[in-house]
């Protein structure tokens, strides 16, 4: 088997057509690349027991976003082990240890979903995914390098374009099982229709002599719904919402796609290069610093462009990794309450696939378009705009909750769009940048220690949408409490005002909620929500112009002696 999985064993032919390889790459990164729909398994993951909303024994939105970090970290680490591994074995015994991780780490946290055991989706999703991950992704990367010597940009854009739209195939496809395994809660009526008690900040009912949980849906929360449902109250721990039944499919159907992919490998023998193509003379400019000589893994760790790439490349994916992990969440919370008519749950599940295809495209664009403008010049786009673009969100966040208008969606919308063209072109220019800066012969293991940063970028990223989003929650709460009637209030909860951080902490008090009961022309404070993250992000994007500005070319000590 390990014969039959080694580098020998798929050395390509003379007159190989080299075309036939960027298939299984981009097959293997469609697969993997279903990790930037994360969001998509945000809603029913919060509402295991709720099912229609959350419950208080639910998992909470920060809770399940670090599955996604996490990932996202072994993804990072992984990538820097097995960068110098591929270069040994070749790309498909790692293709094919990329499929086992993937598929079994879909199936490991489909049984920590069905058991409530969030440990298990830790290790299932986050740990053996994320490793499945980072094989996959650096596999094709340096193998297509080196089959297109003549193109380095528009090669690893091709190999990394994939990872890119996997959440345009993968959106659609979470979102077509999770309804199809939904089950809906028992629904016991209206309001008015059934005796609410409150305990301890949860709401429960007396049927047949004995109490049960229930959760309850308002008019607000209706467009919410994993599912729509009538507005009432419903019986936590029945019905299903459909997400452990959707990883166990998943899984066994990614396991097989990636499995024939890495079989389809093939690699050039060390002496061949494209017909008719002779290598180009060295360049020193600054905007491209293209190099003829090669840098040794360790080499290349000694010197400062390493470092200034990793923080490149930290900053770049930091400012955009994290509103990816609550894309589907951010849409609605912005716009799903001041634009309900035309934002709801497929609305934002259309949007994580709109994400994906300009994800995508940007990844073979700006990649491909590298290759005439320079690598350093491109990121200066990338950082320069990316700033401007982030600020504008917040502007749009407040003016569609001050006047409620299709136009603020629409910039919103533009805006976000142009951002992920340019996140997704950041990782496709970088191993074309390492290979202007370094050479190609090492480029899959100096590329794979450079994704570490991309492990960091996996926690700093959500980390701070996460974080600044709940704070921004508990001063939205605590603000319309003190515009609400205590009287109102108590009907409506079955609670005094003092036992607020109960209500909160059970997920029985939300804006939503209040929002039904705060006096007429209170602002909806939801679109708000992540203003603060965003000036964030352009700090980041900032830093990461810096580090672009000062790149020069590795000295002449550096470079390994032919």
């Amino acid at each position: 088997m390990l014969m039959l999985l080694s580098r020998e064993r798929i050395i390509a032919s003379p007159g190989f057509n080299r075309w036939k390889v960027p298939p299984a790459s981009v097959a293997i990164h469609l697969c993997i690349g279903s990790v930037y729909a994360w969001s998509i398994y945000n809603p029913p993951l919060t509402r295991l027991f709720g099912v229609v909303a959350p419950a208080s024994g639910d998992w909470s939105l920060q809770d399940v976003t670090w599955i996604f970090s996490v990932a996202i970290v072994f993804l990072g680490l992984a990538a820097a082990l097995a960068g110098h591994w591929l270069d040994k074995v070749g790309p498909r015994l790692v293709g094919t240890a990329a499929a086992v991780l993937w598929g079994g780490g879909y199936l490991v946290g489909s049984i920590g979903i069905l058991t409530h055991q969030l440990w298990l989706l830790y290790l299932g999703y986050g740990v053996l995914g994320g490793c499945g991950l980072g094989l996959g992704y650096v596999s094709p990367v340096s193998t297509l390098i080196k089959w297109f010597p003549d193109r380095r940009g528009m090669a690893t854009g091709m190999a990394i374009m994939g990872f890119g739209g996997g959440a345009m195939i993968g959106a659609p496809l979470k979102r077509y099982f999770i309804q199809l395994f939904y089950e809906a809660p028992e629904y016991l009526g209206t309001t008015d229709q059934v005796s609410l008690v409150t305990e301890a900040g949860k709401r429960f009912v007396e049927s047949a002599g004995q109490q049960l949980e229930v959760v309850v849906v308002g008019a607000n929360e209706v467009a919410n719904m994993l599912v729509p449902g009538p507005e009432g109250v419903y019986v936590v721990g029945t019905g299903s919402a459909g997400v452990a039944q959707t990883f166990m499919v998943l899984g066994l159907l990614y396991f097989i796609v990636m499995l024939i992919a890495a079989f389809s490998y093939r690699v050039p023998a060390d002496d061949w290069k494209p017909s008719g193509w002779t290598p180009p003379e060295e360049d020193s400019e600054t905007s491209k610093m293209i190099t003829t000589h090669n840098v040794d893994i360790e080499e290349a760790m000694k010197t400062p462009q390493f470092y200034r790439l990793w923080i490149v490349l930290c900053m770049n994916v930091s400012a955009g990794i994290g509103v990816l992990g609550v894309a589907s969440t951010m849409m609605r919370e912005i716009f799903g309450t001041t634009l309900p008519g035309i934002v709801d749950g497929a609305f934002a599940a259309l949007y994580v696939s709109m994400i994906s295809v300009f994800n995508m495209v940007g990844r073979f664009f700006w990649a491909s378009s590298s290759d005439y403008i320079g690598r350093k010049n491109t990121y200066w786009i990338f950082f320069a705009l990316g700033i401007v673009l982030y600020c504008s969100v917040p502007f749009a966040a407040n003016q569609v909750s001050a006047s409620p208008a299709v136009v603020w969606l629409v910039l919103f919308y533009g805006a976000t769009m142009s951002i992920f063209t340019m996140y997704g072109g950041g990782f496709a220019t970088i191993p074309a940048y390492l290979a202007d800066v370094f050479g190609t012969k090492f480029v899959g293991g100096i590329h794979g220690r450079l994704l570490t940063a991309w492990s960091t970028a996996g926690v700093v990223g959500p980390l701070a949408i996460t974080s600044l989003r709940e704070s921004a929650v508990v001063r939205a709460i605590e603000d319309l409490v003190s515009r609400i009637d205590p009287a109102v209030f108590e009907a409506r909860f079955g609670a005094g005002i003092e036992q607020l951080d109960q209500l909160v902490a059970a997920q029985t008090v939300t804006i939503a909620s209040l929002m039904e009961i705060a006096p007429e022309g209170t602002i909806d404070p939801t679109s708000g929500l992540y203003n603060n993250t965003m000036y964030l992000m352009a700090v980041l994007l900032f830093i990461g112009l810096v580090a672009n500005a000062t790149m020069k070319p590795v000295e002449s000590k550096h470079h390994m002696q032919e």
